[in-house]
């Protein structure tokens, strides 16, 4: 196997690692971390029958795992991205390699629900946080042309290991257990984590030519980030025409919200397939193959963006995504449940990537760590409410019929913040144009 570049600090010149060859060893890396890093986020969706059997608890208190684990890992984005920022990548990771070795095998060992529930919130804060926002926002820094692909490429090894784990759990909880299962997983997972780690040295080439308060802070030509919808000069100093942090509070809680609907589906399919009498094993087939759709999904959406930027991108994604949810209530057999789960994958896969390529296009350079960080921390805590609220809401129904409409509503709030700001670009863009014709 050939051996992937070092990157020394002194191999090229900053404006030269741009969509270079080392940038695409660098994100074949990075797609490796992200697969491993992300594991946990789809396990315990695995486990969920076994572990609510085992501790004999209701639906609701087998979810929580998974919720602290996401709210977790939300923070643990904040915090990872920043000092991504300031000391690089390859410290991040390595902490992020022992949390993500550390947290399986605590679970496996666990005695009760809690316990299990705090193994999956080290996992989070300290492990799979580690390998999303950051690494997101990353890859959004070493490309220019083709910035949308790379960053969905990054964004599809979250559902690689969606694909990828859920098959290979469940046949270790069928013949091993959950428990030895768990403990193998963190051991392949955190050493594979930390040798990736040691490629991952060179600081972002755009994060060294960006000056701090000069032209990247401000107003900035991005002609290759902003596509069809913006305006051909963006101001990063007014994202939108507003205050950053206003700009900044909208995407989050549009991140909130479409999260809270794509949980429900992705938490709850085994243990809907398991309630519906088709099992467990179908229920991990469902989510392999919407999390498989999605790795489709998130590379044409890739593409998609750009040509038309990251807010057209999530418009439609969320758009979409509303249309499989309603697709769920009426159909529950076996055949149209396998259908509709390809289609929800193919419909949503490239929501969360949207987020980083519009914070790459709309906010300074130099804040895309923390700043991506905030979004996708915002993404998680709605998959972490929409896991745990699902589960409520079958527990005070008896049915997940209510629990798919809750989501749809919440996937209504993400369509209409979207728009709003759609909206706003594209008078932007008027704007603009009817400027540069009047001085013309």
């Amino acid at each position: 196997m050939p051996q992937a570049p070092t990157f020394p600090k002194s191999a090229a010149a900053p404006a030269s690692l741009i969509d270079s060859r080392q940038a695409a060893w660098r994100l074949l890396i990075t797609l490796g971390l992200v697969v491993l890093g992300n594991s946990s986020m789809y396990v315990v969706s695995v486990v969920l029958p076994a572990v609510q059997a085992e501790f004999g608890v209701g639906r609701a208190d087998a979810s929580l795992p998974y919720t602290l684990m996401m709210v977790c890992l939300g923070i643990g984005g904040l915090w990872t991205g920043r000092l991504a920022d300031k000391h690089g990548l390859m410290p991040v990771l390595c902490v992020g390699a022992v949390g993500v070795c550390g947290g399986f095998v605590w679970a496996g060992l666990s005695g009760n629900i809690w316990m299990f529930g705090l193994a999956h919130g080290l996992m989070g804060l300290i492990g799979a946080s580690a390998t999303f926002a950051p690494l997101l926002a990353d890859t959004a820094l070493w490309w220019n042309k083709r910035r949308g692909i790379a960053v969905a490429i990054c964004a599809s090894g979250n559902y690689i290991a969606g694909a990828l784990w859920p098959p290979i759990v469940q046949h270790g909880v069928e013949s091993i257990g959950w428990r030895p299962t768990y403990v193998l997983m963190g051991l392949v997972c955190g050493a594979g984590m930390l040798l990736l780690a040691m490629r991952m040295r060179q600081r972002p080439p755009l994060v060294v030519l960006a000056p701090v308060g000069g032209a990247a802070a401000g107003a900035g030509v991005d002609a290759g980030a902003v596509g069809a919808a913006a305006p051909a000069v963006v101001d990063r100093s007014r994202p939108f025409g507003l205050r950053p942090a206003h700009a900044q509070v909208l995407l989050c809680v549009a991140g909130v919200a479409c999260c809270v609907a794509m949980a429900m589906p992705q938490v709850h399919i085994v243990a809907y397939c398991t309630d519906l009498g088709f099992g467990a094993a179908r229920g991990a087939e469902m989510l392999s193959l919407m999390l498989a759709c999605g790795i489709v999904s998130r590379l044409v959406s890739g593409v998609v963006c750009d040509r038309i930027g990251g807010i057209r991108t999530l418009l439609w994604g969320s758009a979409l995504q509303g249309v499989a949810l309603v697709l769920f209530l009426p159909f529950d057999g076996l055949v149209p449940l396998y259908v509709i789960s390809a289609m929800f994958g193919l419909f949503q896969g490239g929501i969360v990537p949207a987020y980083a390529i519009i914070v790459r296009e709309y906010f300074p350079p130099q804040e895309a760590g923390a700043r991506v960080g905030a979004v996708i921390m915002a993404t998680l805590v709605g998959m972490a409410l929409g896991g745990w609220m699902s589960g409520w809401v079958f527990d005070v129904t008896g049915s997940y019929q209510a629990a798919f409409i809750n989501g749809m509503g919440w996937n209504l709030l993400n369509l209409s913040i979207t728009g709003w700001l759609y909206w706003r670009v594209r008078g932007q863009a008027v704007a603009a144009g009817r400027l540069a014709a009047g001085t013309s």
